[in-house]
């Protein structure tokens, strides 16, 4: 008999006859893509939901920020300011602009770029920050937004991890000059795939509404180069459905993120990442630290508890910066914290429906 396999996430998923209900229309109507319906009342139910001024809806969370730092037309080699404690993405969005990335340390206690280290790393040459609302974990938005001001700098948040959180009674997409989110099938919030901006400036919607539909403004108007970065319409209702269910599925998250808490403060060498009681929190993740004093080291954690058919994941190791695309370029960069915490760093598993007698399990081995 095959033993049970507990994986790092599972994709939330509405009820099915709700789901198959929802997309019964489009056998009708034949309109599967290009801003249809569905897609349409999802931006602007995302928009109202996430408590934004603007928002567009894309075809995935690494196009929505690709094309939003392409859509602030920065000069070919400009730099910009961001972390290497990300997912791959969060650069790669950077490179492909033909923009260059500059990395900046991270804070031990949430993951976060480190504030106090941006304004060293500004040249005459920089434009922009791009910081990553790790694990959902908020950055330091004022001082951030408080150097940016202080240099002209535009900052644009990777907030792919921060699906809902809201900071001093607002949207956590308020911030910055844009937030983009990631609707992949493992986030809190999915469209299976998808992802989204959020903004103020109205003539960055229409900016990011040519990049993402070819520049077509018309049946014999194209009035700038795009790209393809529709969301479908099954995607769509995927959403729709999803967002029906949002709180539902925070809440069965919270209880199991507290049940971990009060299993994991018991076990000496492991820690949690903090985080500031301003903010409410959407339980995206689930990381612990393993420090000095735990009876195995990170690594070590991982593969017995993979033994054990529990798959947690080294979350993000190595740096985005020290990846092997990048030719060593970025290894004599000075990311010490950021270096460490990838080695100390692994995320436990956490869904909606994770079973509460299998994370005793999880503790109990932790604990071994």
């Amino acid at each position: 008999m095959q033993e049970h396999k507990i994986f790092v996430t599972r994709s939330f998923m509405p009820p099915y006859e709700e789901y198959i209900e929802a997309i019964r229309p489009l056998w009708n109507s034949h309109w599967l893509t290009n801003m249809g319906k569905y897609h349409t009342l999802l931006e602007n139910k995302l928009r109202d939901y996430l408590d934004v001024p603007e928002f567009s809806l894309m075809v995935n969370g690494h196009m929505a920020l690709e094309l939003t730092i392409q859509a602030f037309h920065f000069p070919e080699g400009a730099e910009v300011i961001t972390t290497p404690f990300t997912f791959i993405s969060t650069t790669h969005a950077i490179v492909r602009n033909r923009l260059k990335p500059v990395f900046c340390d991270v804070k031990w206690s949430d993951g976060t770029i480190d504030e106090t280290k941006i304004e060293d790393l500004i040249t005459e040459k920089t434009v922009a920050i791009v910081p990553v609302h790790v694990y959902g974990n908020l950055c330091n938005v004022e001082k951030i937004q408080d150097i940016a001001d202080k240099y002209g700098l535009k900052v644009i948040y990777d907030a792919a991890h921060a699906f809902g959180v809201r900071y001093l009674g607002k949207g956590v997409g308020c911030y910055g000059d844009a937030s983009v989110f990631s609707f992949h099938a493992t986030k809190v919030f999915h469209t299976i795939e998808g992802g989204g901006v959020a903004f103020a400036d109205h003539k960055l919607y229409e900016r990011l509404y040519n990049l993402k539909n070819f520049g077509i403004r018309g049946e014999e108007i194209v009035c700038e180069v795009g790209a393809n970065a529709k969301l479908n319409e099954f995607s769509a209702i995927m959403g729709l459905c999803n967002l029906r269910h949002i709180e539902e599925n925070i809440q069965n998250r919270k209880i199991r993120y507290e049940a971990y808490c009060r299993g994991l403060k018991e076990i000496e060498g492991i820690r949690l990442l903090v985080e500031p009681e301003e903010k409410t929190r959407n339980y995206a993740y689930l990381p612990i630290v393993v420090e000095e004093g735990s009876k195995k080291s990170r690594d070590e954690i991982y593969e017995w508890l993979k033994i054990n058919d529990i798959y947690t994941r080294k979350y993000f190791y190595p740096l985005t910066s020290d990846q092997a695309c990048f030719k060593n370029k970025y290894r004599t960069v000075l990311l010490e914290t950021a270096r460490e915490l990838s080695r100390r760093v692994l995320v436990l598993p956490l869904y909606a429906e994770l079973e509460m007698d299998e994370i005793d399990k999880i503790i109990n081995l932790l604990d071994r």
